[in-house]
């Protein structure tokens, strides 16, 4: 099946008794047992739950891997993958990743005994120097957050099986629609799929994608012993969204473009952040890993913090809030917001300054996005 047919079809006939057309619910929290031995395949849904059964089913097709476990929120994914890990192990990630997983890096499990190295990954060379005998993982995000840099997956991969060590990719912003790791080698990909894949904004929660067999039983025993399954609503409700992915991350697509190639042009925007634009540093390498530019982009206001409040205070459809890849536009500030948690001089040392903000481009008209930033701007 195409992307699409498997967004709407996989994970969903489970409807025996009234061939219902979608996934239902199964809000039960225990199974009854046909006799001490015997159980229809679920006894307690921490354990397993036909529902979210039924998304892991679709995730893992959409991704390209033979397993997924569906999690109560994107960090408690990314909390799984790191217990596969022990005291003393060694983990190479970008110095320009999302604020709340260098909070669960450091100080978190920096604690308990793991050490990680923050590294420009669009450096091959400088991945290739921080590898040591104690490493285990390379830590992939691309495209990075906020701003948009990309490293080249295939060549990470590369390094890691020279160095007999995993890959684990966080495919949150450009979705399975856009990006598919595992076809570039990847081992694991994690997901926040409170994002694009649920869509609306109206859910959290998280996916880890394995495609080898010890890691799938590795995190389904890890997500079971720890409780982090996803509830059966949550998980109904990102196989309703995941339905419309691919439309949906066209209509993205449309508008970051439009409202990108704007921003660019404005004499009060200092530089705009979006790998379709020609002038992005790897736009070549996002033509070639990537299918298509997302619905993200970032641009640094000239005036500083005073500028940047005005801005989007002024904002009339775009809601200033944090997260991304809902329906509706959202802009957010990284230095206080999504980044907060990371000290000022790294959040400088990657780029992150005081006239950076965030966009989301929802699936609005874009010229309606254009003139809400038009508006703003003037002001």
């Amino acid at each position: 099946m195409h992307f699409e047919t498997r967004c709407v079809h996989v994970g969903v006939a489970k409807d025996d008794s009234f061939n219902s057309v979608i996934t239902p619910i199964y809000p039960s929290s225990t199974f009854y047992w046909d006799d001490l031995n015997t159980t229809k395949g679920f006894d307690y849904t921490r354990s397993g739950n036909p529902t979210r059964r039924a998304l892991e089913e679709n995730l893992a097709a959409l991704e390209g891997g033979t397993d997924c476990r569906a999690t109560c929120t994107g960090m408690a994914a990314i909390t799984a993958t790191m217990h596969l890990f022990r005291p003393g192990d060694h983990i190479i990630c970008g110095h320009d990743i999302y604020g709340g997983t260098y909070r669960l890096f450091d100080p978190v499990f920096s604690q308990m005994g793991i050490s990680f190295s923050f590294v420009r990954m669009g450096d091959l060379d400088a991945v290739r120097k921080a590898v040591r005998p104690e490493t285990k993982c390379i830590w992939i995000e691309t495209p990075s957050n906020p701003l948009l840099n990309l490293v080249d997956i295939a060549g990470l991969t590369k390094i890691a099986k020279e160095a007999g060590v995993i890959t684990i990719a966080d495919n949150t912003f450009m979705s399975p629609y856009f990006q598919r790791p595992m076809d570039l080698g990847v081992d694991i990909v994690i997901h926040s799929v409170t994002k694009y894949l649920n869509g609306h904004s109206d859910v959290v929660g998280g996916a880890v994608i394995t495609r080898d067999k010890d890691h799938a039983e590795k995190i389904s025993y890890i997500s079971n012993a720890l409780g982090l399954g996803c509830s059966p609503f949550d998980a109904w409700l990102v196989l309703r969204g995941v339905k419309t992915l691919g439309p949906r991350m066209e209509a993205h697509q449309r508008g970051a473009m439009a409202v990108a190639k704007f921003l660019a042009s404005h004499p009060r925007v200092e530089r705009t952040y979006y790998p379709g634009l020609p002038d992005h540093p790897q736009h070549e390498l996002a033509k070639r890993q990537m299918s298509g530019f997302g619905g993200m982009l970032a641009f640094d206001l000239k005036g500083g913090r005073a500028a940047a409040e005005k801005f989007m205070m002024s904002l009339k459809l775009f809601s200033m809030a944090e997260s991304l890849g809902g329906v509706e536009s959202l802009v957010s500030y990284p230095d206080t917001m999504s980044h907060a948690s990371i000290s000022e001089s790294a959040r400088r040392a990657a780029g992150i300054s005081a006239n950076t903000l965030r966009v989301s481009v929802g699936i609005e008209h874009p010229d309606d996005l254009i003139a809400d930033f038009k508006q703003a701007l003037e002001k």
